[in-house]
């Protein structure tokens, strides 16, 4: 199923998500921000993390993640946020180009990239009315 125009017009507009992460020993989850780049044709969230960081670690050896993006407002009838399930590896040679046309100077910056392939995104957006969620569900 292709994702809704509107989720991924919502995704286009932000550059910073939030990533959940769980250390499978200890079972605490851990969150980090990133800037992240998006590949629509490929529906995948690229983003950067060394893996001698909490988060990179733990996506190192639980691929797990979920994922938030927000948009911050105190009006209610413009709230959006959405919410993301889904599994993390290591980017790849595409990844790269994309994450590096979104953030140009990182082209010349040592990068360790992830991709996220979703497995579920909700999006939450109150002005198409107050409490719409727009789903869209993995077909794998």
């Amino acid at each position: 199923m292709a994702v809704d125009e509107r989720i991924v017009r919502f995704i286009r507009k932000h550059h910073v998500l939030t990533l959940a992460t769980l250390d499978t020993r200890t079972t605490q989850p851990y969150v980090s921000n990133c800037f992240y780049a998006y590949d629509a044709t490929r529906n995948i969230f690229i983003f950067t993390s060394d893996v001698a960081t909490r988060h990179g670690g733990e996506l190192v050896s639980n691929p797990k993640v979920a994922l938030s993006i927000v948009r911050e407002t105190r009006l209610v009838g413009v709230i959006e946020g959405l919410q993301i399930t889904g599994r993390a590896e290591r980017g790849d040679e595409e990844a790269k180009r994309t994450y590096i046309k979104r953030f140009p100077y990182t082209a010349v910056a040592p990068l360790t990239l992830w991709m996220v392939h979703p497995e579920m995104m909700k999006l939450t957006d109150n002005k198409l009315g107050f409490g719409t969620k727009l789903i869209w569900q993995s077909e794998e």
